[in-house]
């Protein structure tokens, strides 16, 4: 498999070798299990586990106004216990309809704007 592309400026041609075993290996991964003709698929009746997560995010953000993009991780890291999970939240918070972002000097600045 050969993936080329740019990161920024930069050129990225990488190329991925897998030996026969390993493809069936990765294969077996991303098998889906097949539901039976006329079951019904269950959707969750309670709101999404990290709700209470976005809802503090997005409290972080409107008490503060305004905060660059390393500040708002910072709190967000804290808020969710992970980098990760604080990433997770800034890239949400990027999308949201109630939050601008703007380019700083060396940062993001991240903007809340009420409805």
């Amino acid at each position: 498999m050969r993936i080329r592309g740019q990161i920024g400026d930069w050129p990225v041609d990488l190329t991925i070798e897998l030996e026969p075993a390993e493809w069936a290996q990765l294969g077996r991964q991303l098998e889906v299990p097949v539901v039976a003709e006329g079951a019904s698929i269950a959707t969750p009746a309670s709101p999404r586990q990290d709700d209470g997560q976005w809802t503090a995010a997005r409290e972080v953000l409107r008490q503060a106004g305004q905060m660059n993009g390393p500040e708002l991780l910072d709190r967000l890291e804290q808020l969710v216990g992970s980098t990760s999970g604080g990433k997770r939240l800034m890239v949400r918070l990027r999308h949201s309809p109630n939050v601008l972002v703007k380019a700083g000097e060396t940062s993001s600045i991240y903007l809340w704007k009420e409805d």
